[in-house]
């Protein structure tokens, strides 16, 4: 674990001793409670040797640090993270004041927070920058210092920087102890796909050097004949800004900018620089700065290494997460459940009986489809490739429902097969619980070998947006009407292969308990689908209820006027430098009564087609969930590779080809949208970042446009190769709730919702999918979706509020995606109506 402090100072001393330069770099990070710091972690971990010790700014008291800084020499340097807030607020900067004016032995690298506080502690003014920059890149010039060794400088050299601040260091309050080493090397601000245009100087740069960049190039998408979008300008004018300061007889340095993104070119090269600083540092100081660090500090009390648990901000004791031990690991009970998979397949069937629909409204579509799954890939394009589905039945199927109390932990529902139902109070919460359940479970890996899919049972349903506080977040300040999670424990399942028409069927048993009933009955009923298949399969509408469905459309939770009020708070908190991106968000509610919510799925699906589209009814809860939903939060493959699609950037379709073409294009080079999905994907490599192997996470596709029926979407994928203690639940933990619903840095943004938002989100924003037996998972991020609960349908919706939102746009915005389910459920409940009438 990243954490673990023991025995970090032995290899040390003997170099010391040696006299030689240090062949590992042990650095303590501290984290100020921001979403980058571990994609600041991996570059460590691959430039050091060794991976970092992350600790909040608030894990250790000052004597503690000491014992490790000077009694230990557990440390060669120190990197203080980006964060939140203000270098002048206690609460924002913890223990980083204090390291910067004691620790002048220690190399110290602060990275924009980090930089603020550097320029802060000595007298210089932090002040509001003349606009904030968030998800933006500027060209850098630099005095030619060691920390930009090997680096170009100025404009067109190909030095450009990812920025994401609202304050600045004021370069005019420097005090004579701090040099300014970098500035912007003009007021010009580049979107990412503009920077693109000087690629070719970069790579003639770096061949000439022989060196390899962090900065991943990717090829103009722009067709032959379209213009560039016009460059921004900061309103300052053509003063330049301060980016990076040094002082003049301490090895501490301050940067502006985020090395660490995925849009900086060079980030590798300055943390190499660092390293090497530090090596050289030490190298000609040790024998003298050690003795003097242990003189200096040697009236303060020896305390021994503490055991890692006091060292550690555990998940379930404290608001924050990760630090030193990254997760709440779990251990399975010393029960253990050995499982038998039985399956078959039948090649080109799926269309013979009618495809995914036909099959799932002929073998699960009785009784109103209650207790029912269809995780669905109804889009049809080869985004998606498998739908599972399934209900009730099997030995194995359960149902788990779980509530949070007001407290910490929950209440957990188990019903089985029977109807028989067991309630637990779950202290640790519903994912220690999953977590469990699934480390407990055992399994033959002959028994699936050949199914090219990885869900082979196991559990399918949701996460609620509320089980944040199960990933970090210390509270709730609304509370769920509807369950917090829902599962069932799926035995029995069909999968259809949209790639090559295949459909299997799947069962799941204890032991050596197998049966094939299950297998011989459903083969039986697929066989005599073909009949029927040419037949075009109607749902039957059910008969009349007491209380027809209401003709009047859906309520506002908020209205026009106070959802942009809405967005000028969050405006506010952005020039304030309280957050990056917030990713507000509202309800839109309608009383709807008992309709057929099956049918009103498959007109959803037909009209607005996903790759992970879902259906769940959980008949006990009365609850029913019809998702459209284009965007993967995340998977786990059978090989260890997680991967995040999140979308960042959404526009209309046009009603003309060349229409449409125009407004793809527009989406794709709008600088705010690329804003936006910059600042999600680094948020989701920091997230990989905690449970990932250095040097595994990469980003594969970056602001692609993808087209849905009725939108275009800006959409990026980060892989990473998951660490093999990490489980999948771990992995989850680590990044849920998905980054694209939250904004950045994840945790001061949720807070900052929670009291602007005045309501529970519920199940939108959540997640929607499968944990198998087989540590693989797929969840995809609950939008563009209907909840019907309790005969009241509610559809969320927002958008990401940055720097360069407005709020008539960003109203328009929510209101365009929420626009397919609303007028899903108002037409169908006019066709319901009509046909009663007749």
């Amino acid at each position: 674990m990243p954490g673990h402090l023991e025995g970090l100072h032995t290899g040390k001393k003997q170099l010391e001793d040696a006299g030689q330069k240090l062949e590992f770099v042990r650095t303590l990070l501290i984290d100020n409670y921001d979403s980058y710091t571990y994609n600041i972690y991996q570059e460590l971990s691959i430039i050091n040797g060794l991976p970092p010790v992350v600790v909040h700014n608030d894990d250790l008291g000052w004597k503690e640090v000491c014992h490790y800084l000077y009694e230990e020499n557990a440390f060669d340097n120190i990197v203080i993270s980006p964060g939140p807030g203000s270098p002048a607020c206690s609460a924002d900067i913890g223990i980083c004041l204090q390291l910067l004016l004691e620790c002048r032995d220690i190399p110290i690298l602060g990275v924009c927070l980090g930089h603020q506080a550097l320029g802060y502690v000595h007298g210089a003014r932090v002040v509001h920058a003349s606009e904030p920059i968030h998800g933006r890149l500027s060209e850098i010039e630099h005095n030619g210092c060691r920390l930009f060794h090997n680096i170009p400088s100025g404009k067109n050299s190909g030095f450009k920087v990812v920025r994401y601040h609202s304050l600045v260091v004021d370069a005019k309050s420097l005090p004579n102890e701090l040099i300014p080493i970098a500035w912007t090397s003009s007021s010009d601000l580049l979107s990412y796909l503009e920077t693109q245009k000087s690629d070719i100087v970069l790579e003639a740069y770096e061949s000439q050097k022989g060196q390899k960049s962090s900065f991943d190039s990717f090829s103009s998408k722009l067709k032959n004949g379209t213009s560039w979008p016009s460059r921004h300008t900061e309103r300052m004018g053509n003063s330049r800004v301060l980016m990076g300061i040094m002082h003049s007889t301490r090895p501490h340095y301050g940067l502006q900018f985020h090395p660490e993104s995925i849009g900086t070119s060079f980030g590798r090269q300055i943390f190499k620089n660092f390293r090497e600083m530090t090596q050289d540092y030490w190298l000609r100081s040790r024998s003298s700065v050690v003795s003097e660090r242990k003189a200096r500090h040697a009236g303060l009390p020896f305390r021994g290494i503490p055991k890692r648990k006091q060292l550690v901000n555990d998940v379930d004791a404290r608001k924050s997460f990760g630090m030193l031990n990254l997760l709440n690991l779990s251990v399975p009970s010393s029960g253990f459940t050995f499982l038998k998979l039985k399956w078959r397949k039948f090649n080109h069937l799926a269309s013979e009986v009618g495809g995914a629909r036909n099959i799932f409204c002929k073998l699960f579509g009785d009784h109103k489809a209650e207790n029912t799954f269809w995780l669905d890939s109804s889009s049809t394009e080869k985004r998606a490739r498998f739908s599972f589905m399934g209900g009730k039945g099997g030995s194995l199927w359960k149902q788990v429902t779980f509530k949070l109390s007001h407290e910490r932990g929950g209440n957990l529902l188990i019903e089985d097969g029977q109807g028989r139902i067991r309630s637990i109070f779950l202290e640790d919460g519903f994912l220690d619980f999953l977590n469990k359940e699934l480390l407990s479970l055992r399994y033959e890996e002959k028994d699936y070998e050949g199914l090219p899919f990885n869900f082979h049972g196991g559990y399918v349903g949701y996460i609620g947006y509320n089980l944040k506080v199960e990933c970090g977040m210390a509270s709730n300040h609304h509370k769920s009407s509807t369950p917090d999670a829902c599962f069932f424990f799926a035995d029995n399942v069909i999968v259809i292969d949209h790639h090559y028409d295949d459909v299997y069927i799947m069962s799941l048993h204890e032991g050596q308990t197998a049966t094939t009933q299950w297998l011989d009955d459903t083969e039986q009923k697929l066989l005599g689908l073909k009949a029927s298949a040419a037949k075009k399969f109607k749902v039957e509408s059910p008969q009349p209820v007491t209380h027809s469905p209401s003709k009047a459309g859906f309520f506002a939770e908020k209205s026009r006027e106070q959802y942009m009020k809405d967005v000028e708070k969050c405006l506010k908190l952005i020039k304030d430098g309280e957050s990056y991106e917030l990713c507000l968000t509202t309800q839109m509610r309608k009383r709807i009564g008992q309709i057929d919510y099956l049918g009103l799925y498959l007109n959803l699906r037909e009209k607005n087609p996903a790759p992970y589209a879902a259906w769940l009814n959980f008949s006990k809860e009365n609850l029913c969930i019809c998702c459209s939903s284009p965007e993967r939060f995340l998977q786990l493959d059978g090989n260890g590779i997680l991967e995040a699609k999140p979308i960042k950037g959404t526009i209309a379709r046009g009603l003309t080809k060349e229409e449409d073409e125009h407004l793809k294009l527009q989406l794709q080079y709008s600088e705010k949208d690329q804003a936006e999905n910059l600042m999600i994907v680094d948020l989701l490599r920091n997230d990989l970042g905690r449970v990932c192997e250095p040097g595994s996470i990469h980003v594969p596709c970056l602001m692609d446009v993808e087209s849905y029926a009725t939108v275009h979407t800006m959409v990026s994928t980060i892989r990473g190769k998951k660490q093999s203690k990490m489980s999948p639940v771990d992995c989850v933990r680590a990044a849920f709730p998905g980054g694209s619903m939250t904004g950045a840095p994840k945790l001061r943004s949720m807070e900052l919702l929670d009291s602007i938002e005045t309501s529970s989100r519920g199940i939108y924003s959540g997640s929607i999918g499968f944990f198998s037996y087989n540590q693989t998972f797929d969840l995809n991020i609950v939008i563009r979706t209907i909840v019907i609960h309790e005969g009241e349908a509610s559809v969320g919706g927002g958008g990401a509020i940055v720097a360069l939102s407005n709020p008539e746009s960003e109203y328009e915005e929510m209101i365009l995606k929420t626009r397919a389910p609303v007028n899903t459920v108002l037409e169908f409940q006019k066709e319901s109506i009509s046909n009663r009438v007749k």
